[in-house]
């Protein structure tokens, strides 16, 4: 906001109260931003009895003593006035907004007053760009955004904000770390736009590549340092324990590789040995029967016929 030498020199209104006294007039260029709700900065006093506020001329919002408030055109349901202090606000702001505006209200002690504001309506900020390259030994990053007035800028470095309203941030290289990022925001007004760039880009490809094989290098060096001992240790206690297995299995029966263990003798070899067993079994029962049968036959007299008695 600003002042404008060139604003409207006395505020026009219909009421005939408000022109009966001398007007103390106040002009300001301000600026609003498609969509946002924008409220005139109005510098009033207390005691106010009645309200005006014009557009080009035309009635807007009017308020006078106990009555409420009223709207005309395009303000009846985008407006709210304020009766303490004068205040509009335009909600959702439009292209069709812009305009002169004059504010004209009476206080307690009959003096009227009166302030005129020449609105414009701008389309938001562009998505701001950062550029970024090395001056010597330190990292120069620049922030553009497509936008006709002045913007508020910020930096921040992986969340720590590092300045205010510049354009243009120097950071010595000794103090970045390239694997993080460098954020630009900007704001006019309610509306806020924000960039990031990783700071690996200020380097030339060539040199970025590099620290990043550094990068990975010392990070496979330090893994190697730390496993390298574990792993032996594990491959120690797992030849341990092998032998230890070995030496327990050598104690018992053979096993399969399944870990049965081999019977002696086969299904095939054991029903054999009992069939050899039975028929060595009966072969013995027959040698035991055949003697008696001589005996026998010798008692009865050989070839079993039985011997003459004598007379």
């Amino acid at each position: 906001m600003q002042a404008d030498p060139y604003c409207p020199g006395e505020a026009t209104h219909t009421s005939v109260k408000l022109q009966l006294y001398a007007a103390h007039i106040h002009c300001d260029e301000v600026f609003g931003i498609v969509g946002e709700n924008f409220t005139f900065p109005v510098k009033s006093g207390q005691n106010i009895t009645e309200i005006l506020w014009t557009k080009n001329k035309n009635k807007v919002a009017e308020w006078e003593g106990q009555n409420e408030t009223t709207y005309y055109t395009s303000l009846i349901d985008r407006g709210l006035l304020n009766k303490k202090n004068g205040y509009l606000t335009i909600y959702n702001l439009e292209n069709s907004d812009a305009g002169t505006y004059e504010l004209t209200y009476l206080d307690f002690v009959k003096e009227n007053y009166a302030f005129t504001f020449m609105l414009s309506v701008l389309p938001p900020p562009s998505e701001p760009e950062i550029t970024c390259n090395i001056s010597g030994d330190d990292f120069v990053l620049n922030c553009i955004a497509d936008f006709p007035k002045p913007l508020d800028y910020s930096w921040k470095l992986d969340s720590t904000l590092v300045t205010h309203h510049t354009t243009e941030i120097v950071i010595p290289n000794k103090n970045v770390d390239v694997s993080k990022k460098a954020v630009c925001l900007i704001k006019f007004s309610q509306t806020e736009r924000s960039s990031e760039i990783s700071l690996s880009k200020c380097f030339p490809d060539e040199k970025g590549d590099s620290y990043q094989k550094r990068n990975r290098d010392a990070l496979w060096g330090a893994s190697v340092f730390f496993l390298l001992p574990v792993g032996i240790t594990i491959f120690l206690y797992i030849k341990a324990r092998s032998k230890l297995e070995k030496g327990r299995a050598s104690q018992k029966s053979p096993v399969h590789h399944s870990g049965e263990h081999t019977p002696l003798y086969s299904v095939e070899n054991q029903e054999q040995f009992h069939l050899d067993r039975t028929a060595s079994s009966q072969a013995v029962d027959h040698e035991n029967e055949e003697p008696e049968a001589e005996v026998t036959q010798d008692a009865e007299g050989g070839n079993g016929e039985h011997p003459e008695e004598h007379s």
